[in-house]
């Protein structure tokens, strides 16, 4: 499996809270998605980035994925 990243996603922020909440979800983090949501649409679009980033990186962590990161994006995964 890929790692998760923000590069090559969609700069829509529904797109970038959606791939969030994937990366989310394959990492056993479900109860955690609707906080990152909060967090996330609770500033502006920087701090959107930012959290998402946040919040994929801990993806990667549980997944076992933070190293080596590779491009996480491919249009058949979202």
């Amino acid at each position: 499996m890929r790692a998760y990243s923000l590069v090559g996603v969609d700069g829509n922020a529904y797109t970038i809270i959606g791939y969030t909440a994937k990366a989310m979800r394959r990492a056993g983090l479900n109860e955690e998605i609707k906080q990152m949501q909060d967090e996330a649409t609770s500033g502006d679009y920087t701090n959107l980035l930012c959290v998402c980033d946040s919040w994929i990186d801990k993806a990667n962590k549980k997944l076992g994925l933070e190293e080596g990161l590779e491009e996480g994006f491919e249009d058949d995964e979202f």
